[in-house]
């Protein structure tokens, strides 16, 4: 058993005797997520990093160290409140905290046995990375209320980066980024195939990445693996944003996403007398070539919007996209003159935890502005005939795309 196996066991185990007080695997995750970050800017203050802390002495992880019973679950909640009106990465990892662990005991025994017992600084970024990444991928395999939709399998995001060939220097961004897979898939592709001098492997770790997501628990799960795993800056690589809203402004070398399935977007809408409703959402924006209320179609448009010019994307989309009349085919038409669409990969049913799903991965590159179309030919991969992928007997591996990954080539 490799160390990271050990890790995840360890806090595994812990989680089983939670959940005997009703606590859910997410809801797990979440508290080790507001522990280990308090834990670890402890740790920084020390010797040899003596680093600044900017949390509040009253709310730092030694205000819960000498703690218990109702005082610590008081101070905990209290801690939970103030942290989340905090800005930067504070405020991501912090938003709209709450404290699910009812019996203060047990919350001191998590504190005091399992995450101050360990010097997380001193674990290999690696060890503690893949651990987090582990947990989260059993949050995602739970059924009742699991993050599954946020996860897209790794074998996938792998084998999507070894085509796309992420090199230093770029902005690799991700508009959706769930737990934060792709942008750990690319870092982990740079820092193993190129060898880089000190300025190049801090600009990695603090200038390269970013993403967005809409979710306050997801995009703390993000914030949280990436930090794990040594990609941090000054200020939090994710922002807690609708990246559909409006257009950013920025633009990247590199898109890579997987926004989350379901077909409208929408916007909850709250009463005087406190009652909600959601309200099909059509997005509005001067960078995008139609209308429509279609979430994945304007995820494409997005992408489209926030690519530079003779850069590169990849997107994962339902089969809607492909097929949809209206709106769908004007953008399709659109994406075609204007970049060039170059491979689609057929994915098969069972590999996302979303039930039934059927997907594609779009490549395309973005073009100067020209008379002619930019598509000139589209390589398909069939990777769906014939192919049948369950998440429990069967799920997808890294060798089942070898194939693709060796045949891809986008000239």
């Amino acid at each position: 058993m490799t160390s990271s196996q050990q890790l995840v066991s360890k806090l595994w185990n812990y989680c089983n005797v939670l959940r005997d007080d009703g606590l859910s695997y997410g809801d797990y995750v979440e508290q080790l997520t507001y522990l280990l970050f308090l834990k670890m800017d402890d740790e920084r203050k020390k010797t040899p990093y003596n680093k600044k802390s900017d949390i509040p002495k009253k709310y730092n992880w030694q205000s819960l160290l000498d703690k218990e019973g109702p005082e610590l679950e008081t101070n905990y909640i209290e801690l939970l409140n103030e942290l989340g009106k905090e800005t930067g990465i504070i405020g991501v990892i912090f938003r709209k905290a709450q404290n699910r662990i009812q019996d203060p005991a047990k919350l001191r025994k998590l504190i005091v046995d399992l995450i101050n017992k360990e010097n997380w600084l001193n674990l290999d970024a690696d060890i503690k990375g893949d651990a987090y990444e582990g947990l989260l991928e059993k949050n995602a395999a739970d059924v009742k209320g699991g993050a599954g939709q946020y996860f897209t399998p790794r074998p996938l995001i792998n084998a999507i980066v070894n085509v796309m060939k992420p090199e230093p220097g770029m902005k690799i961004h991700d508009p959706a980024s769930g737990t934060g897979g792709f942008l750990l898939s690319a870092y982990n592709f740079i820092r193993d195939n190129y060898k880089l001098d000190r300025d190049q492997q801090k600009e990695l770790k603090h200038d390269t990445f970013s993403g967005n997501d809409i979710v306050p628990m997801v995009a703390r799960l993000c914030v949280m693996n990436l930090y794990l795993h040594g990609i941090n800056g000054e200020q939090s690589p994710i922002s807690l944003e609708d990246s559909l809203k409006k257009n950013p402004g920025a633009v990247y070398d590199m898109v890579l996403t997987n926004p989350p399935f379901g077909k409208k977007s929408s916007e909850t809408i709250v009463t005087e007398e406190g009652k909600t409703s959601k309200q099909t959402l059509t997005i509005v924006r001067d960078d995008f070539w139609t209308q429509t209320s279609n979430k994945q179609l304007n995820f494409l448009q997005h992408v489209k919007s926030i690519l530079k010019i003779n850069r590169k994307a990849a997107i994962v989309l339902p089969d809607n996209v492909l097929f949809e009349g209206g709106a769908g085919e004007i953008i399709r038409k659109k994406l075609m003159e204007t970049c060039d669409l170059h491979t689609i990969l057929r994915l098969p049913t069972g590999i996302f935890y979303a039930q039934g799903v059927k997907a594609n991965v779009l490549f395309f590159d973005k073009r100067e502005a020209s008379k002619q179309s930019q598509t000139s030919k589209i390589w398909i991969y069939d990777l769906r005939t014939n192919k049948h992928f369950t998440l429990k007997e069967n799920p997808l591996k890294e060798e089942d795309l070898d194939d693709f990954v060796k045949c891809f080539n986008p000239k």
